[in-house]
């Protein structure tokens, strides 16, 4: 079976992986001019299935409109004349519900606990090295009302088996030892201990080097312009290069995934949600970070990359542009220096923007379209590298007709009334 993959991401990438795993003949097609180049390239390096929560929550729309009026807000809101945007904005409130969270909850953590025991067994077949730790996500919390909203987050992890620690003070150093410099600064935390930490790139790279081993064909550096159909199948890719054929094709084009499937009438409710990042070379090694530390204040990441300190996080809702802008440096900064002031300077640090694909209830979308063989593995937003593998094991299962791990019923595009 000859099957298109449509973009070199990491979920791209690990969809290849298991595809070529499961006896077909791949070809990855992206435009850039190597693996995980957009979106995979530098993001937080947290792969954190215990924090795999919808944004979409009863409590965000106060949030939101609180953060609006913040110096250094985790969300940034920039609206514009776009229909997309307003459009998913609106199914977003939708699902700010109780129940709606707890079904998107649901699935959110059954494709990420998948996820981890798939990237274990990887791990092992392959010997791949990423700058990869599994110490743990710890999140902060600044303020005691923050500290003891946690009981609901508890209760979820509980529900899902999902083990965790709650720390005073000192348990929060014992955890992250450079924390004594500025323990005064906090209350307490949540530990995650089975959370990992990664570079999502060396690993994509590295995977997508395996993959080529293993038979699967990359073409970067080629524009896809569309897909063509004839009643329920599609017929082939339109590239710059000519028309590509396939008997299966997965797109998996992150946010520009809608405009592709848009022609064929497939309404895909997924929008870019920009996050910025920036990269530090470490000073001190005793004073950074062990693992990820999670400042729950400003939702900001800060990781740990081998002799780097990655941090990352918020959410800007601007459409497709990748302005970077100074001031998000600025918030990062200002995070790394409050928490780890001996780790590393971010001074002369590069920002970096990625367009995260987000969907209203904050659940991928992984599986058939109404057109036989076309399939779709995009939609999931911050969790893409903590979903990548999972989601890529699912789809190859999907595409080759082998029953899946997990329930896969709720996870595709039919789910919107759309596919």
């Amino acid at each position: 079976m000859k099957v298109i993959v449509l973009g070199a991401g990491v979920v791209g990438v690990t969809s290849a992986w298991y595809l070529a795993k499961a006896g077909c003949d791949v070809t990855v097609i992206d435009r850039q001019q190597g693996p995980a180049l957009e979106t995979s390239f530098a993001n937080a390096g947290q792969i954190s299935p215990g924090y795999a929560s919808p944004w979409a929550s009863p409590e965000i729309p106060l949030k939101a409109f609180k953060w609006l009026f913040m110096e250094h807000s985790p969300l940034i809101l920039r609206p514009r004349a776009d229909a997309a945007m307003l459009a998913w904005l609106v199914q977003m409130l939708g699902n700010c519900t109780p129940a709606r969270y707890a079904a998107n909850k649901a699935r959110m953590v059954r494709i990420a606990e998948y996820s981890r025991d798939c990237l274990d067994a990887l791990r092992a077949e392959t010997g791949i090295a990423y700058d990869e730790r599994t110490q743990g996500t710890l999140q902060l919390f600044r303020t005691q009302k923050q500290l003891d909203a946690v009981g609901g987050d508890i209760e979820v992890l509980r529900q899902y088996g999902v083990p965790f620690e709650l720390l005073t003070v000192d348990g929060c150093v014992t955890a992250e030892p450079a924390l004594k410099h500025t323990r005064h600064k906090i209350v307490g935390g949540l530990r995650l201990p089975r959370d990992e930490t990664g570079d999502c790139f060396k690993f994509t790279n590295a995977l997508a080097q395996q993959a080529a081993g293993a038979g699967v064909t990359f073409r970067y550096g080629v524009e896809i312009l569309g897909l063509s159909a004839e009643g329920d199948r599609v017929t082939g890719v339109r590239t710059a290069d000519g028309i590509e054929k396939a008997d299966g094709v997965v797109v998996a084009l992150g946010s520009f995934s809608p405009q592709l499937l848009k022609p064929l009438g497939l309404r895909l409710p997924v929008y870019p949600v920009k996050g910025y990042s920036i990269t530090v070379d470490i000073a001190d090694a005793e004073a950074a970070p062990v693992s990820t530390v999670l400042d729950d204040s400003y939702k900001v990441a800060i990781t740990r990359l081998g002799d780097r300190i990655r941090v990352g996080g918020m959410a800007e809702v601007s459409g497709y542009q990748i302005a970077l802008h100074p001031d998000r440096k600025g918030t990062l900064s200002l995070v790394l220096h409050d928490l780890f002031p001996h780790g590393g300077d971010p001074a002369p640090a590069q920002l970096w923007s990625g367009l995260r694909p987000m969907t209203p209830d904050s659940t991928p979308v992984i599986g058939k379209t109404r057109f036989a063989n076309l399939y779709t593995n995009t939609g999931h937003g911050t969790l893409g590298w903590t979903m990548a593998c999972g989601s890529g094991k699912v789809l190859a299962d999907i595409v080759t007709g082998a029953a899946p791990e997990l329930d896969v019923s709720d996870l595709s595009l039919a789910r919107y009334g759309a596919g």
